[in-house]
């Protein structure tokens, strides 16, 4: 069962994320004003935060979208621990860091969430859907994706993290370890036919929510579309209802 129709610390989280560049955000029909009044929630990577900065997280936030604020901390504890109180300011529905900070960095960010006042829900990236298993045997890392994650997963439970960033690949992994009151989020989403860019462990939106997932993160599949609106509706439809 996806963790958004539960109770605990999924509950009420939404269900889609769009996954924004600073040019999808500019020009004559700007993303926004074309995904209004849709029920989703807009990513703020990066390179859009790099471009923008904080105001853009206010002006997201202002226009009505739940943020998904995916900076990916990683630094020793103090430092992320400053840095996620700082974001959490901003008021996103999700921030991450990464798992491979280790338990105390994690531990050091969940604190400084709650001391904020806990409204954000703190993600740990597992292992990114950017990455095979060759590449993972290559950075030194033991055992499949699917091993990989889990362990994270876990350690990120034990933490204080709210739930995980995974592939569509991993999420039943995850939900055998740390259960279905832990929030999934799950990019590398490709609706059928959907070309697949730099992502190489992806599923469709049907079968991402078939296998548990809370949330979607989708990108260039809506905001590349011709109608990005109409793209972000069937995203919407093939994933059921919430």
């Amino acid at each position: 069962m996806s963790e958004c129709r539960a109770t605990g610390a999924g509950a009420g989280c939404t269900r889609l994320f769009v996954a924004a560049t600073s040019g999808d955000l500019a020009g004559e029909a700007p993303l926004l004003g074309r995904l209004a009044g849709l029920p989703l929630g807009v990513k703020v990577g990066l390179e859009l935060f790099v471009t923008e900065g904080p105001e853009l997280v206010r002006r997201v936030r202002g226009e009505g979208f739940p943020v998904f604020l995916d900076l990916k901390f990683h630094d020793i504890p103090f430092t992320v621990a400053g840095a996620v109180g700082a974001a959490c300011a901003l008021r996103p529905e999700l921030l991450n860091v990464h798992a491979s900070g280790g338990p105390g960095m994690m531990a050091a960010a969940a604190r400084a969430a709650a001391d904020a006042g806990g409204a954000t829900r703190l993600l740990a990236v597992t292992i990114l859907t950017s990455l095979s298993a060759d590449d993972l045997g290559r950075l030194g890392i033991a055992g499949s994706p699917e091993e990989a994650v889990a362990r994270l997963a876990l350690m990120a439970r034990e933490a204080g993290m709210h739930g995980v960033v995974c592939s569509p690949e991993e999420i039943a992994a995850v939900r055998r370890v740390a259960g279905t009151d832990f929030l999934v989020v799950t990019p590398g989403v490709r609706p059928a036919g959907a070309p697949l860019g730099d992502q190489k462990r992806v599923a469709t939106p049907a079968e991402a929510m078939r296998l548990g997932a809370s949330s979607l993160v989708v990108g260039r599949p809506v905001t590349a579309a011709p109608d990005p609106r109409a793209a972000a509706e069937a995203v919407l439809e093939e994933m059921g209802p919430g």
